[in-house]
C-alpha cells in the first residue's frame, strides 16, 4: 500500500468552454473511433452499460463525482446569490432557470471520467457554497449530492442515477433523479431534472445533451419546459448544435408567460409573449469559460474517501500518459472494491452511506436525504 504522503494529488480544470489548447483532449487517444467500436462490438444492442469499464487510455483524470460538483461550484458568475435575490416570484423562478442551464457542461466524445466506487465522496468550497457529494451506490450507480450557502440561505439536494444504453451506432445515457433547489429566504422549492447525454459514435463522432428538462417552483405553480436538441445535416456533418428552446408558464392558467431560444454553448434569450420584448438571460462565455483548476487549503484535512485521494496514483498515470502505469493503478482501486464488498457479504453487512439516508421505491425512484443540515467547509478550495 502506498503511504498517502507519496501519492501526488491532481486538481484538474473543470469541463468548460475553452481554447483546443487549453481543453482535455491531451486525454484523447489515437485512432478512438476504430478503439471505440472494438469496445462495443461484443455488446448487445439495448444492453445496459453501468457496469461497463472503460480501460484508463480513455478514461480524464478526475471522477464523475468530480465532475457532477464543478457544474454547482464551477462558475465565473454567482448565478445562485441572483436567484435568491430576486425582487419578485417571476423573477426569482427565471434566475433559477438561468443557472439550471448553468450547470450543462461541454464533454469530450471517447474520454469519460472514472466510475466512482462506493462510498467515494467529493467536497469542495467556493466562497460561502460547500458542496458535498457521495456515491450511495455501486450497482446500480447512484450519486447524492448536498450544498449549503448559509449566507443566502440557499440548499441544494441532487439524487441522480445515469443508466446509459447502446443502440448501436449511439450510446445514451439517460440521467435518472431528482435536482432540488431551495430558496429558504423565500420559502421556495424547485425541482428538476438533467438533460439525457447523447454519443455518437456514425456517421460523425459526438457528444450531445439532449432531452427535456422541466423546472417547477412547488409554491408559486411556476413551470418551466426546455428542450435539448442537437441536429445534424447530411451524413452527421454542420447541423445546428447544442440547441435550447422552451417556455415558461404559469400551471394554474396554462397561460405561456416567456419563450426560451438559444444555445447553451452560446446565449440564451428570453421573449416576453405579452410584451415582445427580448433579451439575453445567459452568455455561456461570462459563466463557464476560463475556469481554474481548485486548489487544496489543507491536504492533512481531506478525507481519505474523496475522489480527488482515491484516484491520485491513476490520474497523475493518466497525465503522464503512462498507460501501464494506469492500468495498474485502477486495478488496485477495483480489486480493493471487490475485496470489501466480499468481506461486506461474508458478514451479512450491508453498505450504509455515510453522509445520506437512501431509499429507493420502484414507482419514484432513488431518494437521497442528507443526514445533515448544512454541509461543513472543505480543505478544496475552487476558484
Amino acid at each position: 500500500m502506498v503511504n498517502k504522503e507519496e501519492k501526488k494529488i491532481v486538481l484538474t480544470k473543470p469541463l468548460q468552454l475553452a481554447k483546443e489548447s487549453d481543453s482535455e483532449e491531451a486525454y484523447k487517444a489515437p485512432n478512438l473511433l476504430q478503439r471505440l467500436l472494438s469496445l462495443f462490438k461484443n455488446v448487445r444492442l439495448g444492453s445496459d452499460l453501468t457496469c461497463f469499464q472503460l480501460p484508463p487510455l480513455f478514461n480524464l483524470p478526475k471522477s464523475q463525482l468530480q465532475c457532477y460538483g464543478e457544474s454547482v461550484y464551477c462558475t465565473s458568475s454567482d448565478l445562485l446569490s441572483t436567484c435568491n435575490r430576486g425582487q419578485s416570484p417571476l423573477d426569482r423562478f427565471i434566475s433559477v432557470v438561468t443557472w439550471s442551464i448553468s450547470t450543462t457542461r461541454p464533454v469530450s466524445f471517447g474520454v469519460a471520467p472514472y466510475n466512482p466506487i462506493l462510498g467515494e465522496t467529493h467536497h469542495v468550497s467556493k466562497g460561502n457554497l460547500n458542496v458535498l457529494l457521495e456515491q450511495v451506490s455501486h450497482h446500480p450507480p447512484v450519486t447524492a449530492l448536498h450544498a449549503t450557502d448559509d449566507k443566502e440561505n440557499i440548499e441544494m439536494i441532487w439524487c441522480q442515477q445515469p443508466v446509459p444504453k447502446f443502440y448501436g451506432t449511439s450510446v445514451e445515457a439517460q440521467v435518472h433523479g431528482k435536482r432540488q433547489l431551495k430558496l429558504l429566504n423565500h420559502g421556495e422549492t424547485y425541482e428538476m431534472n438533467s438533460p439525457n447525454l447523447l454519443f455518437k459514435i456514425l456517421p460523425v463522432p459526438g457528444a450531445n445533451w439532449v432531452g427535456t428538462v422541466n423546472i417547477r417552483c412547488l409554491e408559486t405553480g411556476l413551470v418551466a419546459e426546455l428542450s435539448y436538441k442537437s441536429s445534424h445535416s447530411f451524413l452527421g456533418l454542420g447541423g445546428n448544435h447544442n440547441v435550447i428552446k422552451g417556455k415558461i408558464f404559469d400551471s394554474s392558467s396554462c397561460m405561456v408567460l416567456y419563450e426560451v431560444d438559444g444555445h447553451w454553448d452560446r446565449t440564451v434569450k428570453l421573449k416576453d409573449r405579452k410584451k415582445g420584448k427580448v433579451r439575453v438571460i445567459y452568455d455561456a462565455t461570462e459563466v463557464i469559460s476560463e475556469l481554474q483548476p481548485p486548489i487544496l487549503k489543507d491536504e492533512e484535512s481531506v478525507w481519505p474517501t474523496e475522489s480527488i485521494h482515491i484516484w491520485s496514483e491513476l490520474s497523475q498515470s493518466i497525465v503522464n500518459k503512462d498507460w501501464e502505469k494506469a492500468k495498474e493503478a485502477k486495478q488496485v482501486v477495483e480489486e480493493r472494491q471487490r475485496e470489501l464488498k466480499k468481506e461486506r457479504e461474508a458478514k451479512g453487512e450491508n453498505w450504509i452511506p455515510k453522509h445520506f439516508v437512501v431509499s429507493y421505491n420502484k414507482e419514484v425512484g432513488w431518494n437521497c436525504s442528507p443526514i445533515h443540515n448544512c454541509v461543513s467547509a472543505a480543505p478544496i478550495i475552487a476558484l
